[in-house]
C-alpha cells in the first residue's frame, strides 16, 4: 500500500533533543498535527522517538510553496516560538526533493514496487 504520490514531492526532516518533562508538549504536538493535515499540499508524515529526548518527524509536501506557508501558518509560529522557549534543547530541519522513491510489501517483487524511476 503506497501513502505518497509518485515522486517528485518534497520531505522536511525535523530531528530534536528534548527537554524534560513534557510541560505541554504532547497537546501542541497534537494541534500542529491536525493543522498541518488541514494545509494545502499536505500529503502526510512520520515520526519515531527513541527516548523521551530523541525524536523525528518526517513530513510529506507537494512543493517548496506549501512548506513555506505551513512555516508561516499563523497557529504554528507561537507555537514553535513556544518550542524554542521550553521543549527543545536541540533541534534540525532539513529539506530535501523526493526524486525516487520505493517501498516493500510483502507479496511483491521489488521491482515492481519502484516509483519515479
Amino acid at each position: 500500500m503506497r501513502t505518497y504520490p509518485d515522486p517528485p514531492y518534497y520531505v522536511v526532516v525535523f530531528t530534536s533533543r528534548r527537554t524534560p518533562g513534557d510541560n505541554g508538549y504532547s497537546d501542541a504536538a497534537a494541534r500542529l498535527g491536525d493543522l498541518a493535515a488541514e494545509q494545502p499540499g499536505y500529503l502526510g508524515h512520520d515520526s519515531a522517538r527513541s527516548s523521551p529526548e530523541l525524536g523525528i518527524t518526517v513530513s510529506y509536501w507537494a512543493d517548496e510553496e506549501s512548506i513555506a506557508a505551513w512555516r508561516n501558518q499563523v497557529e504554528h509560529a507561537p507555537i514553535r516560538d513556544l518550542g524554542r522557549a521550553e521543549w527543545y534543547e536541540t533541534y534540525e530541519c532539513h529539506v530535501a526533493k523526493v526524486e525516487r522513491s520505493y517501498f516493500f510489501e510483502r507479496g511483491r517483487s521489488p521491482a515492481s514496487a519502484r516509483v519515479g524511476e
